[in-house]
């Protein structure tokens, strides 16, 4: 039995990966956020949201014991914070300043890669936050890897569909061409090997825009050899396949597809065990507790869902269909909007929000709900919060409050692909997308001069205004 325990709904995007530590969840976004949560109550962490990234966070990634995490973004940058304080302890630039589109540690977190969209690997030295080399291991972009349970290799896929196998001197071990045919999405190792003589076994996972999950078994010889045999094709999705990831014992594997669907199989038999369908929109994301017996599944519909496998006593009850439909709880929930709130309300919503401090400060200044929504940087100064810190983590709140409460959010072809922004200056740039024109020129001075879609080259990067767009955009606006 598979149910749903809980549904986060925090990001104002796309949820684009998520990953468990031993005691936390991480989930990033579209919305250029990473969000952390205790796995005791899935209740957020006070520092979180975190925000070091200027644009997309595709993918994070913890340390085997939990103390950092990994996140990277098209801005460029691999972050490495601290999951105990959410500080940034460095911020590693991508060689060429191209996107990242993935990150992995190695077991022992002695190496860090990052994979990016001109097709090349970053290998960094964790400790020293040195770069160990930069290698093309691909002529599309690079949009899976990982490390092997040993340390030893590392796996990565692209876009053209191939999945090689390399050692850490970026030596290639073993190439399978064409493994998902129109791209691989995403890769996973199992955390178990098997041994047979002087031959290690692993077992690979790796899905595509073919709408089909693999399981290959990597053997590596006692020499330097290693080769890749196909074990299971699982076909349980009718859509391409984003994301998957193992259960900690290695007997389950699970998929999030295009289709709003969850698979869960079992691995060694290859045979289809649940379908999961509580999703909105395309399932990007799918993560497993190392610890717990929970799968978090991140969504294009901005939600991220909670489950908890089997029927044993986790210590947080399953929720209702109400319950799922209707995600986080405000407080005074006989008064659904934000302008019906009382004071008290208001207190109430900040002690859930980790920001107890403030109750005292805003009950003096008699901050009721109308008052907390026209709250800006200029009025919170005047409440009289010396903190810096607290006067931000108050305004994001209320910023994410506004999103939560609102009843309509921009089409998606109003948003900038670059910033994920409303766009005020539309231009058509030479791959016939729309971007706002200091994103577009931004990247363009930055980047190589390749579409930040297609990564192909651009054959001018001359823009024309997209006058038709910006005028949608005002009647959209005025509308609101």
């Amino acid at each position: 039995m598979v149910s749903v325990v809980r549904s986060l709904r925090h990001h104002s995007d796309e949820v684009t990966c998520c990953a468990f530590s031993p005691t936390l969840l991480a989930t990033c976004s579209g919305d250029k956020t990473v969000r952390i949560y205790d796995t005791a109550d899935f209740s957020e962490l006070p520092y979180s949201p975190l925000s070091g990234h200027g644009y997309a966070v595709h993918c994070c990634c913890f340390s085997a014991c939990g103390s950092y995490l990994l996140t990277c973004s098209t801005d460029g940058s691999t972050i490495i914070w601290s999951a105990a304080t959410g500080e940034a302890a460095a911020a590693l630039q991508h060689p060429d300043r191209s996107p990242v589109r993935v990150c992995a540690l190695a077991p022992d977190s002695s190496l860090l890669l990052a994979g990016a969209c001109d097709g090349t690997v970053a290998m960094w030295n964790f400790d020293s936050k040195t770069l160990r080399r930069c290698s093309a291991v691909s002529e599309a972009s690079v949009v899976a890897c990982c490390f092997s349970p040993c340390g030893q290799m590392f796996v990565t896929g692209c876009t053209k569909g191939d999945i090689k196998l390399w050692d850490l001197d970026v030596s290639l071990l073993h190439a399978e061409k064409d493994a998902h045919d129109l791209g691989v999405t995403c890769c996973s190792f199992a955390p178990q090997c098997e041994f047979d003589g002087c031959c290690v076994e692993f077992r690979l996972a790796s899905c595509g825009q073919d709408s089909q999950l693999k399981i290959w078994i990597v053997s590596q010889h006692g020499g330097a050899a290693s080769d890749m045999k196909l074990l299971h094709t699982l076909s349980g999705q009718s859509a391409p396949v984003l994301s998957c990831a193992f259960s900690s014992d290695g007997e389950m594997v699970i998929s999030g597809s295009v289709d709003k669907s969850v698979t869960v199989y079992d691995a060694n038999q290859g045979t289809l065990l649940h379908t999961l369908n509580q999703h909105d929109r395309y399932v990007t994301a799918v993560a497993v507790s190392p610890t717990m017996p929970w799968i978090a599944t991140g969504s294009m519909d901005k939600t991220v869902k909670v489950w908890r496998i089997g029927n044993g006593d986790s210590g947080i009850e399953a929720e209702t269909t109400q319950t799922v439909c209707q995600g986080r709880k405000l407080p005074g929930h006989s008064r659904l909007l934000v302008a019906d709130w009382s004071e008290e309300d208001v207190g109430t919503w900040l002690r859930e929000e980790g920001l107890e401090e403030l109750v005292s400060i805003l009950k003096v200044n008699n901050i009721d709900g109308p008052e907390l929504s026209q709250l800006n940087k200029e009025t919170v100064a005047e409440l009289g919060i010396e903190s810096v810190g607290l006067r931000g983590r108050l305004l994001r709140k209320i910023e994410a409050l506004r999103v939560e409460q609102s009843g309509s959010e921009a089409p998606d072809e109003f948003l900038c692909p670059i910033t994920r922004e409303l766009m005020k200056d539309p231009v058509i740039a030479a791959d016939g997308y729309s971007y706002e024109r200091e994103a577009i020129k931004s990247w363009l001075t930055a980047k190589n001069k390749s579409s930040p879609m297609t990564n192909l080259p651009l054959q001018t990067t001359l823009v024309t205004p997209n006058r038709s767009l910006k005028m949608a955009i005002a009647r959209w606006k005025s509308s609101q």
